[in-house]
């Protein structure tokens, strides 16, 4: 499995997460984002429905009564009821069960130093267990170099 790093070192995490969910929309594929708590669950939830006037993400949280609907769900658990392609773990969340997903995208924030040494340990951990990994950094522009 594939485990990709995108370091947010010039936009904030709002701005960044809607552009990378429209490219794994565009594949046709679903995702799962997992958050640490509810209220960020409640602030990407919020995003998705303002990040954009003339766009717009279909998804729902948790909270859903349909979540096996949902091309993009936001949890606070390990839960994949859609049977989604891509994890997204933001703001330091991690997750119990990677099997069954086809990619991993880890968002941190880069201006953080906390967030950055965790997510040094997260990179080094998911080494030792053998995924293929990629560190992608921030462009100028709001896109994606990647570096490793």
């Amino acid at each position: 499995m594939e485990i990709s790093f995108y370091h947010l070192t010039l936009q904030p995490l709002g701005v960044a997460l809607p552009k990378l969910l429209s490219k794994v929309r565009e594949a046709d594929m679903k995702a799962v984002i997992k958050v640490p708590s509810a209220v960020e669950m409640d602030d990407i939830d919020q995003m998705l429905w303002t990040f954009d006037k003339g766009s717009f993400l279909a998804h729902d949280t948790e909270k859903s009564k349909h979540p096996e609907d949902q091309p993009i769900y936001i949890t606070t658990n390990d839960d994949n009821p859609a049977s989604a392609d891509v994890l997204v773990l933001t703001d330091g969340a991690t997750c119990e069960m990677l099997d069954g997903y086809k990619r991993v995208l880890e968002m941190f924030d880069g201006n953080n130093p906390t967030a950055v040494e965790e997510a040094r340990g997260r990179w080094s951990k998911y080494k030792t267990d053998g995924h293929d990994l990629t560190y992608w950094q921030q462009t100028e522009t709001g896109g994606w170099t990647k570096k490793a």
